[in-house]
């Protein structure tokens, strides 16, 4: 039996020791809910959750490596055991393919000269490990009276935005690994949601903005908790929310 009432809310965020997902985690606890802190590293989540604890949260640390969808189902069944439902999954966890270097340094993204193998690697986080966590977990976001789920996606996963030859965008090398992969997500985004719908599930995409985190080589201009506040306003989005959306700060973002 869990020893968690069942009005008690649980989220579980990956790669949640460090940046925007820890972030994340301190403002949904600052809310009142219980925060599992998924990383791959036991150590960095033992450490990120009991930092969390120090200043008055209630979170945990699950060991969760998105690629490996062994840890997904394991992560699933201790949460199952020890909590008997999850109302909250945030699929943060995600990376660039490059390293840690500034955008405008990401020369290996070229398309016509970009190796296969990272591009492989970058779907298989941003892409694939979101399938393997989201479909571990959807018995237990069954459970949930309002379960949500939030994909982690950027503007550079909109088509709409990078398409644009005097946009942004415009003055960054080519992405042939990380910008397919967050439209992959956003794509991805959109079916889940049009086959959870029936069952009250929301999911939705959320973009962060371009925040200073390691991913970027610290070269953002927004703090982590500025990025992870769309997060937690998707993850909390009350009774007749919307679905199958892309939204940021500002509100909705094109496709």
């Amino acid at each position: 039996m869990s020893e968690y009432a069942t009005h008690q809310k649980i989220a579980l965020i990956t790669g949640a020791d460090k940046g925007i997902g820890r972030a994340a985690a301190e403002q949904l606890a600052a809310l009142g809910m219980t925060v599992l802190i998924g990383a791959r590293n036991p150590r960095r989540g033992d450490d990120a959750a009991a930092a969390l604890r120090a200043t008055g949260g209630s979170a945990h640390a699950v060991v969760l490596d998105v690629t490996d969808q062994a840890t997904a189902r394991t992560a699933a069944q201790q949460i199952e055991e020890r909590f008997g439902h999850l109302d909250v999954l945030i699929n943060n966890a995600g990376i660039t393919g490059s390293g840690q270097v500034s955008p405008e340094d990401a020369h290996d993204q070229v398309p016509s000269s970009v190796d296969l193998d990272m591009v492989r690697a970058v779907f298989e986080t941003n892409v694939f490990g979101v399938i393997a966590v989201t479909n571990a977990m959807l018995p237990l976001l069954h459970r949930s009276p309002a379960p949500r789920i939030v994909n982690v996606s950027s503007a550079a996963g909109s088509l709409g935005i990078t398409s644009d030859p005097d946009g942004p965008p415009a003055a960054l090398p080519t992405s042939a690994a990380y910008t397919p992969s967050k439209a992959a997500l956003n794509a991805l985004t959109v079916q889940y949601a049009n086959e959870l719908r029936k069952n009250g599930i929301l999911i939705n995409a959320a973009d962060p903005g371009y925040v200073n985190t390691e991913i970027n080589n610290h070269s953002g201009y927004l703090t982590v908790a500025q990025g992870a506040a769309v997060l937690v306003r998707v993850a909390t989005l009350g009774a007749g929310g919307p679905t199958g959306g892309f939204f940021g700060e500002a509100g909705r973002v094109p496709w």
